[in-house]
């Protein structure tokens, strides 16, 4: 089996069919919507497939590293001009094709107007091994 990260955007990733942002749905679509993913979850949990999952929030800041003895540099609180994920999901599945079709299927959670969000979900494998490096 391999694991795969499932990456929902904030913004970053081209613009979903539904693409009406969270904060305008009616709490009513908002709890259809975690309802889906829950029920998703649970279902890909009874196969083995579900490894975990979390919703994150829209805020967030870079930090680097700035030297021996000064405080870590910060990009600031500038989220409008950053890529955001929203949340992420890990699946552990036998092959990629299933990997792509389980995206499909989270891409269709319920949005505004309860109509499939139809978003671009970000798929990427976990590494299984460190690259060989060679000289």
């Amino acid at each position: 089996m391999a694991k795969y990260l499932l990456l929902k955007h904030y913004r970053g990733a081209p613009e979903a069919v539904n693409d009406v942002p969270m904060d305008k749905w009616t709490p009513e679509e908002v709890t259809a919507h975690i309802r889906y993913m829950r029920d998703f979850a649970a279902r890909l949990e009874e196969t083995g497939e579900f490894v975990d999952g979390q919703a994150l929030s829209p805020e967030g800041t870079f930090v680097r590293y700035d030297g021996e003895g000064r405080p870590p540099v910060t990009d600031g609180p500038f989220a409008e001009t950053k890529d955001l994920i929203a949340g992420w999901m890990v699946i552990d599945v036998d092959t990629y094709e299933r990997a792509v079709e389980l995206a499909g299927e989270l891409s269709a959670a319920p949005g505004a107007g309860g109509k499939p969000i139809h978003e671009w979900l970000e798929l990427r494998p976990f590494l299984t091994e460190p690259p060989t490096i060679t000289e």
